[in-house]
């Protein structure tokens, strides 16, 4: 059977950084690019319109900037995917993107190969953001010193015990497994977390209940973001 190739769409105002990652990336047979957008209200629309897999996103970008432009992708198609490609690794910019929704962020700076496999990654297991961007994302939450969070009194202990296998990497099916039940009852005990814990992906969720003291950090790595069944 063939494999349904991964729609890309890439997002950037520069045409010759557009046209080598859409050379890159064509040159793999399990990867198509659907479209290019050169500002960030084209890259709304052309997401809107074409619904790929995953949006190659900067920044800086003309009209409306990545972050807003993410924040508005993910809010009309919650099933595509935003991955930063920025050369921004500041604290505020990772924070930022990551809290419009975007599923990974990764640095402009990568070799080709680097890139595509981080692609691949993203799109079938889920993408891990890289640990020092990690830390500046942990950093950052802690400061904002956001008022009202959750306590462990409010999650359940399952619930508690779920972001803690999620925290050590395990996907939905692990988790169900480790936890003798359905995909679906994980999910259910995922949506539930995320709800209390004011987050819309895995990785904010275990980076509040790293903040909260709920989970430990040892030995914790970034989860993916997993759409099995």
């Amino acid at each position: 059977m063939t494999k349904k190739k991964i729609t890309v769409l890439i997002a950037d105002d520069q045409t010759l950084f557009r046209e080598g990652i859409k050379d890159v990336l064509s040159g793999e047979r399990w990867m198509e690019v659907v479209g290019e957008a050169a500002d960030g209200l084209d890259a709304v629309a052309k997401a809107k319109k074409l619904k790929p897999d995953v949006v190659l996103m900067d920044i800086r970008l003309p009209k409306m900037d990545g972050i807003a432009a993410t924040r508005k992708i993910r809010e009309a198609c919650p099933n595509v995917n935003v991955l930063m490609l920025s050369s921004f690794e500041d604290e505020a910019h990772v924070l930022d993107a990551i809290q419009a929704g975007a599923n990974g962020y990764l640095s402009k700076m990568l070799p080709a190969a680097e890139l595509v496999n981080s692609i691949k990654t993203f799109t079938s297991e889920g993408l891990m953001i890289p640990q020092q961007l990690m830390g500046k994302l942990l950093h950052g939450l802690r400061k904002m010193g956001e008022g009202g969070l959750p306590t462990q009194s409010t999650l359940t202990k399952t619930e508690i015990k779920v972001l803690d296998f999620l925290g050590r990497g395990l996907s939905n099916k692990e988790l169900a497994k480790e936890l003798n039940c359905s995909v679906k009852t994980i999910k259910n005990h995922l949506n539930s977390a995320f709800h209390k814990l004011g987050v819309s992906s895995r990785t904010e969720a275990v980076v509040k209940a790293i903040e909260k003291g709920l989970i430990s950090s040892e030995g914790t790595v970034i989860p993916e973001e997993d759409d099995e069944e």
